[in-house]
């Protein structure tokens, strides 16, 4: 049994399976998130400017479940199933980026291509850590 206290919140798709997030004290990690709708099904199975919004918005919902905002990231790493492909779009891509933090985000960042994600259609996962205030 752990002695550290911890909220857990599960509300996503994926529920059954995994934790949408884990707070430990002030700091709040998210499991990787992805272009599903509530339900789990893909959206813009071939679009990746569609699915880093969604993403987005997943993360925005985890974080407001454990009263935080994305001013409150201080991390995240992106895993992308083509590199080339998003680097490609990148100016446009950051700048969705910047729209979904409501501005330039003051995160670190970590970008890595993998061979595949955990359905085929998806090209791309986004995981965050967070702190808060709020404990």
């Amino acid at each position: 049994m752990s002695l550290t206290p911890r909220r857990v919140v599960r509300e996503g798709a994926f529920k059954n399976i995994i934790a949408d997030g884990v707070q430990v004290g002030d700091t709040i990690y998210l499991s990787g998130q992805v272009s599903v709708d509530g339900e789990g099904r893909t959206l813009g199975a071939s679009d990746i400017a569609v699915q880093v919004r969604q993403a987005y918005a997943n993360v925005r919902s985890v974080l407001a479940s454990f009263g935080a905002s994305m001013a409150d990231i201080v991390d995240e790493t992106l895993f992308v199933t083509d590199i080339d492909g998003f680097l490609g779009q990148a100016d446009a891509l950051f700048a969705l980026r910047a729209e979904m933090f409501g501005g330039d985000p003051q995160v670190s960042q970590t970008l890595v291509q993998v061979a595949r994600l955990g359905s085929p259609d998806w090209l791309i996962e986004i995981k965050c850590i967070a702190r808060t205030s709020a404990a």
